[in-house]
């Protein structure tokens, strides 16, 4: 087994803090890159949220501009277009703001601008379609999250049964799976057609899946042709335009090292990465006092 990838966190010259990565690069099934434990079991988080999209696409198909899906796929920062996005699926829905079940958030508080806001949005506007009611969404007996559990099984090639759930953040349910699971689910995203407009939203709006400065935003900005999407807890899941896969997890949740463990991870698959080995650390003037950094030993 590779060793894991190591990131540093460096205040001046001396190093504050280290965090280390797992991560697991797939094609065609295989795993054909790895760094520490490819098995690592962990929740998907956020980062099941283009399967969880699956539905909408499935409902409404070409009807739904490209935005509505991205902004069902995203983990955003209420910017005015996000929220704008949030808005036309609650529409399109027939409900309101307090429909939502995902908590509030920001200031002053709104479920609009909860980062899962538009996941939820996506969920209800599919109960409509469908004829289901719209109360109780999120539990994981409604047939809206047995339908998501369905999609992501079958994606990541297992039983429903042996799926083990646990209430997300925000309410509805996530799935515990190995890094190499999630990384072989994201090249199966692309192979149905509802599966596609998922994709091809998120590369068309990168900047409504998270926003300026996260990774996954950037590596999708970066990467013509990739698809990738962040979840809690350190995780970061994507396929690129190869049709290779891959998952990373950092240890201890923070996802300050995921961009410097991704340009270690894809840089041997032929991916020139620079850009993302080193990110500035600020302090609250704004100033440069560090940065973060992958460790000379994850350099080949």
């Amino acid at each position: 087994m590779e060793p894991p990838l190591k990131v540093v966190v460096r205040r001046g010259r001396a190093v504050e803090a280290e965090h280390v990565v797992h991560g697991v690069a797939v094609r065609d099934g295989d795993v054909i890159a790895s760094a520490g434990d490819p098995h690592l079991t962990t929740y998907l988080r956020s980062s099941a949220k283009p399967f969880q999209a699956l539905p909408l696409a499935r409902a409404y198909g070409g009807d739904l501009d490209p935005r509505e899906l991205a902004i069902a796929a995203a983990s955003h920062l209420a910017t005015d277009p996000q929220v704008a996005a949030v808005r036309r699926l609650l529409e399109r829905a027939g409900c309101d703001e307090g429909a939502l079940e995902c908590g509030p958030d920001g200031f002053p508080p709104s479920r609009l601008k909860h980062n899962c806001s538009g996941k939820h949005a996506g969920m209800l506007a599919v109960c409509r379609a469908r004829g289901w009611p719209t109360a109780g969404y999120r539990l994981p007996e409604h047939p809206m999250q047995r339908e998501n559990l369905a999609d992501v099984a079958s994606a990541a090639g297992v039983d429903e049964a042996d799926l083990d759930t646990a209430p997300d953040g925000c309410g509805v349910v996530t799935f515990v799976l190995a890094l190499d699971r999630m990384a072989r689910m994201f090249t199966a995203l692309q192979s149905s057609p509802e599966g596609r407009l998922v994709a091809d939203a998120m590369r068309m709006h990168p900047d409504l899946i998270r926003g300026e400065g996260a990774t996954d935003t950037r590596l999708m900005q970066s990467i013509p042709g990739a698809a990738v999407k962040g979840g809690a807890e350190g995780l970061l899941c994507g396929v690129l335009p190869d049709d290779v896969g891959f998952a990373l997890k950092c240890v201890d949740g923070s996802g300050r090292p995921l961009a410097a463990a991704a340009a270690a991870l894809l840089e041997p698959l032929g991916y020139q990465l620079s850009e993302f080995e080193s990110t500035p650390l600020t302090n609250s003037r704004g100033d440069v006092v560090g940065d973060v950094a992958r460790t000379v030993e994850n350099r080949k």
